[in-house]
């Protein structure tokens, strides 16, 4: 076990095993996630695992099977270069959004993750808006968010202040740093923060030097990317899958692909959170009730005509909120279905054998 405390086994999992099951199994985390496979590591190198097919055709959603940087219970074989996989812990966090497109599902981007580096750089990229939806999504899992700017060097100090200061404004209690990975300015200080026996993740958009910021801090040109486009001043697209690094340091990080759509289900404690002002203005209404539209004494309208609450802002949290509850709902109907669906094959499949 003591291996395994080096990539963060902690109490935290060990007061959470399944008593049946960890003295049946091997305890591993997962290192990267394929298709139909995994790699997963016990500490030393990493190993091709699969699932059981128990834990395969058991599980009712996506959200069930192991992601990046989940811990799992593995049987291992031929001198631990084959590993099948029989369950997945309890999860300390876990980084989800929607799935891409219609698609009403989650899709996981990370497990048991202590802080998410939300990068955005200082050219065309920055979106305020984009940046309070990164926000919910990491505030809804129970992670400390740490705003990183990347390419400082592209525009004059003084606006990466004014910038720095008009996010601080939608994220008081966050942690702002700029960098530049071409100058180095501010890589040292990023490699200060990582923590041996800590999980991290890079998350933004892409182009905006997520794998290139993890290649800084290795050292070596590790990890493949691309060359800025000239014509829209971005970066290209060049990681396709999330993997956990181990560091020199002892810490873990995992680079993300970069997310061109950005919606949420089920994100209230998230949404709280980052617009904690909305939800403070809201216990001074005069009514419960209070649908924040048109009434009288009204705190959040009275916020909002004396110019201490953004207008722009509130509308950004209604718009949210309003579609993670539809998504919402839309899922639980989803998962309702596929629940119906389950029982009548099984109804099939048993009046068949009969």
């Amino acid at each position: 076990m003591s291996v395994l405390k080096t990539i963060g086994y902690s109490d935290w999992f060990k007061s959470r095993v399944d008593d049946d099951k960890i003295v049946a199994h091997d305890v591993a985390r997962i290192v990267s996630v394929h298709k139909d496979s995994y790699t997963l590591t016990k500490g030393g190198a990493e190993i091709f695992a699969e699932l059981s097919g128990n834990l395969l055709y058991s599980t009712e959603s996506a959200s069930d099977l192991p992601t990046t940087g989940d811990w799992v219970y593995a049987d291992f074989y031929d001198n631990d270069t084959h590993a099948i996989i029989y369950g997945v812990f309890p999860r300390k966090t876990l980084l989800k959004r929607k799935a891409a497109g219609k698609l009403v599902d989650f899709q996981l981007i990370a497990a048991n993750i202590d802080v998410a580096f939300i990068m955005q750089s200082l050219n065309d990229n920055l979106n305020l808006h984009r940046l309070e939806r990164y926000l919910v999504m990491v505030n809804e899992s129970g992670i400390e968010p740490f705003i990183l700017l990347s390419k400082c060097d592209l525009i004059p100090k003084e606006e990466v202040s004014e910038i720095k200061q008009k996010i601080l404004g939608i994220a008081p209690q966050t942690t702002v740093m700029e960098f530049s990975n071409l100058n180095r300015e501010n890589i040292d200080s990023i490699i200060t923060l990582l923590k041996s026996r800590s999980s991290y993740c890079l998350i933004g958009s892409s182009g905006v030097g997520k794998t290139t910021l993890l290649n800084s801090i290795i050292g070596t040109d590790q990890f493949e990317t691309q060359p800025v486009s000239k014509i829209q001043s971005k970066g290209r697209h060049t990681t396709t899958s999330r993997q956990l690094v181990r560091l020199e340091s002892g810490a873990m990080i995992i680079d993300t692909p970069g997310m061109r759509e950005l919606a949420n289900i089920s994100v209230d404690d998230g949404l709280d959170e980052t617009f904690s002002e909305i939800l403070e203005l809201s216990q001074s209404c005069k009514f419960n009730n209070c649908s924040h539209t048109n009434e009288k004494g009204c705190a959040i309208l009275a916020a909002i005509k004396a110019g201490d609450l953004s207008e722009q802002r509130y509308n950004n949290y209604l718009k949210m909120k309003k579609e993670s509850d539809f998504n919402q709902m839309s899922y639980l109907e989803k998962r309702k279905k596929d629940k119906g669906l389950a029982k009548l094959v099984k109804s099939a499949i048993k009046n068949k054998q009969r």
